[in-house]
């Protein structure tokens, strides 16, 4: 798929992600122990949304743009705000459109997380890892590795802090990777076994998701959520039409919230007929 994040920066994928990770970081943060935020493949963690490379897509003006141009129902407005808020941060406080700059995961976590709480976020490619640097260095409670994904999965579990959400969104640069995150997930619970687990997955066929789908559930975990976001009808496979995320040990709050706000990310961020989204329990 070779899914470099600058061109795709906030896309209608990042908002969907983007918005689950805040719902998870906010549960957590009911509880006054501190915790650890884990993003094994973190890319540059903040994007210029004027670059050559963003400009050539366009695709925030179609996932984040709509969002903020939306009129978000007052029931839903706080399930929201807590990724809203952290995207006008960035963009210097302004409520000003168009924005200029979209956060990537780990700088969302870095805006979200308390002072005591830890965020790990990790990176091979160097320069992206540079670049990930400069942009977690306003926040003293990041720390930026640059190991391969995996292996930093393995070295990262069990956090001290036996609390935390470990994030898991690859490139998708080559072939197999939607078996790798299967043993990612495999090898992170064997480690990290009451950890909340996000695993982010593009789906073009389909039918490939179904087979992840039938692997997901050979694990025999319980509490294993999934959620399908179709922005159009799979009738193209070799187009991204949706997107999807895996979530082991979600908080208990995070089914319904998504119950209530994803009808109306649907409404917004659809791009053509057969728009859906699904929200699964695995066994089902």
């Amino acid at each position: 798929m070779n899914y470099r994040h600058v061109y795709h920066a906030g896309n209608f994928a990042d908002v969907l992600k983007h918005f689950m990770l805040s719902r998870v970081i906010v549960h957590l943060k009911q509880k006054a122990a501190s915790f650890r935020v884990i993003d094994t493949h973190a890319g540059t963690g903040l994007y210029d949304l004027h670059s050559e490379q963003a400009a050539k897509t366009g695709e925030w003006h179609e996932g984040i743009g709509r969002l903020l141009e939306a009129k978000i129902p007052a029931e839903l407005a706080g399930l929201f705000a807590p990724l809203v808020e952290a995207v006008w941060r960035i963009n210097d406080g302004a409520h000003q459109r168009p924005i200029t700059r979209y956060p990537g995961s780990p700088v969302i976590a870095a805006e979200l997380v308390r002072p005591d709480d830890v965020i790990f976020a990790n990176e091979l490619h160097p320069d992206d890892r540079q670049a990930l640097e400069r942009a977690l260095s306003p926040y003293r409670n990041a720390r930026v590795l640059g190991l391969d994904g995996y292996v930093a999965l393995k070295s990262l579990l069990p956090p001290k802090e036996r609390r935390g959400v470990v994030l898991i969104d690859p490139p998708f640069e080559e072939t197999g990777e939607l078996q790798q995150l299967t043993q990612g997930l495999r090898e992170g619970v064997r480690r990290f076994s009451t950890g909340t687990f996000l695993l982010w997955f593009p789906i073009k066929d389909p039918s490939s998701i179904a087979a992840f789908k039938r692997e997901l559930a050979g694990l025999g975990l319980p509490k294993l959520l999934v959620v399908e976001f179709y922005v159009r009808a799979p009738d193209d496979v070799e187009r991204l039409n949706g997107h999807g995320l895996a979530v082991l040990n979600p908080p208990y709050t995070l089914a319904p919230e998504l119950v209530s706000a994803l009808p109306f990310l649907s409404s917004v961020l659809r791009q053509g007929d057969g728009a859906r989204f699904a929200v699964d329990w695995l066994p089902n």
